[in-house]
């Protein structure tokens, strides 16, 4: 949806082909943390669609931590999305971002062919052919695929995932908000909370409700520990008994860390953007949004393609998206990789320099602010790149 809004913006037509029906299962709150960049990125493409999300959205003004149950550190922010339009962030479901998108879509006159699957991708010199499920065939100057994690764009093209797994499952609830008595709005984690038998737990505000991920520790069934019997447990010591009832979706993960060996065919006419081209693990909120700004991107290279008088202008444009892209996708693998391992690490300085600084944290606030930032990784942006392996 943001390939086709930001190549409408660049007055480029597109098509979306969609495999389910639309009147499909969007289950979960999904990706619920929306960067201030995509909240931009997608004003930018169509204006008015990043406020509706600000408006829609929550901004959270505490973050906290605690370390076995006792607090480390906390911090409340008078302004917390900072000054002007667009915040820092916004809190939101995926599926209200995506009714929203939605909006945008048919406002701009897009069409979106539901029940679409693509079956085969061929391209070559001078464009692209794509077979659907619905018997159409498509010829296209670019295709780009954005398709996630299965994808046959991916497949078709001959690019294939590189990286590993998380060592530890999670689980991933979302609990509706109770009205009449909130908790408060506040980003809260826990190292090894006791009152859920020693597990990592992150608890975030989203509008309408709440994100509880738990982090399973070894021999634990993730089977087992999402039954209604134990997610009632879990979600009533995490967040009191009246919450208790309000589970509305539990599910569980491994996080793969993988990368696409490439981003674009050989002919530099099919492009890979968001899930079709990596899978993160969550920690840093890097997935949806990095896949927003890879969409953006190849939309801004598709554009120039698309006019440009010279086939190696074209291709350059291709490749220019591919090398930038492949760069930020390696800095997202390894900043979420080094969170991971954090979460997950037995490395005995990773454990000494937690207990560490949650000794200190009473007295010096940086031990304690360490131990809030750490669990995301770092903050810093990926690198700009001009040149790639193309």
């Amino acid at each position: 949806m943001t390939t086709a809004l930001a190549l409408h913006a660049r007055g480029v037509p597109v098509t979306i082909v969609e495999a389910e029906s639309e009147d499909r299962d969007r289950s979960g709150s999904r990706a619920i943390y929306v960067h201030g960049a995509t909240l931009r990125t997608l004003e930018r493409v169509h204006p008015g669609l990043g406020t509706d999300l600000v408006e829609e959205g929550l901004v959270w003004p505490t973050r906290r931590t605690l370390y076995h149950g006792r607090e480390v550190f906390s911090r409340t922010y008078d302004s917390p999305g900072g000054s002007g339009d667009i915040p820092h962030f916004t809190s939101i479901p995926q599926v209200t971002t995506e009714a929203y998108m939605h909006e945008a879509l048919a406002e701009a006159g897009i069409d979106i062919h539901w029940d679409a699957a693509v079956e085969t991708v061929e391209s070559s010199p001078d464009g692209v052919r794509v077979e659907t499920a619905d018997g159409q065939t498509w010829e296209t100057p670019y295709l780009v695929g954005a398709d996630g994690g299965g994808s046959t764009v991916r497949s078709e093209i001959g690019a294939q995932f590189e990286g590993d797994q998380s060592e530890n499952s999670f689980i991933i609830a979302d609990v509706d908000e109770v009205e009449d008595d909130p908790l408060p709005f506040e980003r809260l984690f826990h190292y090894a909370d006791p009152a859920v038998g020693d597990r990592n737990v992150l608890l975030v505000p989203f509008t309408g409700g709440w994100r509880l991920d738990i982090q399973c520790i070894e021999g634990d069934d993730p089977e087992e520990l999402t039954s209604d019997e134990r997610m009632r447990e879990f979600v009533a010591a995490v967040m009191g008994e009246k919450y208790a009832d309000n589970i509305e979706w539990v599910s569980t993960y491994r996080f793969l860390q993988v990368m696409a060996d490439s981003f674009v065919d050989e002919h530099r006419r099919v492009l890979l953007v968001g899930e079709a081209a990596h899978l993160l693990a969550p920690f840093g909120a890097r997935g949806m949004n990095s896949g927003v700004a890879d969409a953006d991107e190849a939309a801004s290279a598709i554009a120039v393609g698309y006019r440009a008088h010279s086939d190696a202008v074209a291709r350059d444009e291709v490749e220019l998206f591919a090398a930038r892209r492949e760069k930020a996708a390696e800095y997202n693998l390894d900043a979420a990789g080094q969170a991971l391992d954090y979460l997950q690490g037995d490395d005995p300085v990773t454990v000494l320099r937690k207990e560490a600084a949650a000794s200190l944290a009473a007295y010096f606030e940086p031990a304690g602010e360490y131990l809030d930032d750490a669990p995301y990784g770092p903050h810093t942006p990926p690198p700009i790149v001009t040149t790639g392996n193309y």
